[in-house]
């Protein structure tokens, strides 16, 4: 007797797409040669397997659902292009859109099923399906190959998963699903909390290729006239050595720098502003950068550009002091935020005590400062941002923990408190920090930050 598949769901269609004929899809499902995939195991199976084992452990009465997610509409039929949610990441490494990973109790101990898009040559979908037809996006890895790269217990075609999930209900079987499942979600961004050896090393290397990607941008500058160049010649470096850039980057030059997250980046670049430059590089396990340097389009700083550019980096150097294991992780923020209080003092732009700008009821440098100094820095560029604030925000630092220190000033154009000659500039400086036993790493010290050494920079990429 012949074993007769379930009928397939309807194939994603456009209103431009042309109908095909039952002829045609028969034609097109016939005739291909058969070219397997050769896939090798993940090289940091023994990595994810451990996290894996060690979120069962933690919820052992439950069947743990972590989807990878699906793609996102960019402008009616078309997607952006795809990233796993980081929790799928974090356990399994990059994966394919639709794909789920369930972690079943079994015995004491648990089983990995991963569900995955599975090929479709010979079948309708192949030809006529615009958003899993292979014919359309490529081969996707397949169910037999996904279950060898990944190294989970069982693999399983993507439209079987609800079905799954239902007959574990029916056997009486909790089951928690990470997108709606505060608790589940909390522990997962704790556990990302501190970082690995192979997790530093993803950052180092990010760092590494940020750091020529601002070359570039540099390079750049004699020539460009307008943010989004300084953006495609970011972007460029991000897409040739790695996946992409980490988040949207931020160009901003002249008074664009006031705005804290300017990705605009339609402004023009004028010789005598500054360009902040907030960008990070994403490698293809998902780990990104996010460095921040403000530079001077003609090389050189203004005398009052230097003057905020200094203040701000000695604030940097007093926050790094604090990095180190024990402190609150606020203790970066408390050092900062007193050398830019009693600089914006030293200005004339604050007019009363320091005890009084720093009046936890008061605050008053915050009209300038805006946004904390540091936050937790991964597989996201804000990283663990589920994590309960007692462990984060509110708890110490530990070995391990990666962070951002970046303080800045924004004096912004239309602010009557500020002298005239300040008004406009703003100034960030960010690097990338590992906490370790004895204090701290910064892995961005490899991009130059001090005033001097930010102009010596400029003038020997451009010289070259």
């Amino acid at each position: 007797m012949e074993t007769r598949k379930a009928p397939e769901a309807a194939p994603k269609r456009a209103a431009h797409d042309p109908d095909s004929p039952e002829a045609l899809v028969r034609f097109m499902s016939e005739g291909w040669v058969d070219a397997p995939i050769t896939v090798s195991r993940s090289g940091q199976l023994e990595r994810f397997s451990a996290r894996r084992a060690a979120l069962a452990r933690a919820f052992a009465d439950a069947a743990l659902v972590i989807p990878a997610g699906g793609e996102k509409v960019r402008a009616n039929d078309t997607h952006f292009r795809f990233r796993p949610s980081s929790d799928f990441a974090y356990l399994m490494g990059p994966g394919e859109a639709g794909s789920t990973l369930v972690l079943e109790p079994r015995d004491g101990s648990y089983d990995s099923v991963l569900f995955v898009p599975p090929h479709n040559r010979g079948e309708a979908a192949f030809f006529t399906d615009r958003v899993h037809g292979e014919l359309w996006v490529g081969r996707h890895r397949g169910v037999d190959e996904s279950q060898l790269y990944f190294g989970v217990d069982r693999c399983r075609p993507m439209d079987q998963t609800t079905a799954y999930l239902d007959e574990l209900r029916s056997r009486g079987v909790t089951v928690r699903n990470v997108d709606d499942d505060p608790e589940l979600a909390t522990h997962l961004a704790e556990m990302r909390l501190i970082k690995d050896d192979y997790e530093i090393d993803q950052l180092r290397t990010c760092v590494e290729i940020t750091k020529r990607g601002f070359e570039d941008v540099i390079r750049s500058l004699p020539r460009a006239h307008s943010e989004r160049e300084v953006e495609a010649a970011f972007w460029s470096r991000a897409r040739i050595e790695a996946n992409d850039t980490g988040y949207l980057s931020i160009a901003a030059a002249g008074e664009h720098a006031c705005t804290l997250h300017w990705i605009r980046n339609h402004g023009e670049l004028r010789q005598g502003d500054l360009l902040l430059l907030d960008a990070g590089v994403e490698v293809e396990s998902l780990y990104t950068a996010d460095v921040t340097r403000t530079l001077p389009i003609s090389g050189r700083f203004s005398a009052e550009q230097r003057a905020v550019y200094d203040l701000v980096y000695e604030a940097q150097r007093a926050a790094f002091a604090q990095v180190k294991p024990g402190n609150d992780f606020l203790e970066p923020n408390r050092a900062a935020m007193r050398v830019l209080a009693q600089g914006l003092i030293d200005l004339g732009i604050l007019r009363c005590s320091l005890d009084e700008a720093l009046d936890p009821q008061k605050q008053y440098y915050r009209r300038y400062t805006l946004h904390g100094v540091s936050h937790m820095l991964g597989i996201d560029v804000h990283d663990c941002a589920k994590a309960r604030s007692e462990n984060y925000r509110y708890g110490k630092l530990k070995t391990g923990m990666a962070l951002t220190v970046e303080p800045g000033l924004y004096f912004q154009p239309d602010d009557d408190t500020v002298p005239e000659r300040f008004r406009g500039i703003g100034v960030r400086i960010e690097d990338d920090v590992i906490v370790t036993a004895n204090g701290h790493e910064n892995l961005s010290a490899i991009l130059p930050s001090a005033a001097d050494a930010v102009e010596l920079w400029i003038a020997q990429i451009q010289n070259r």
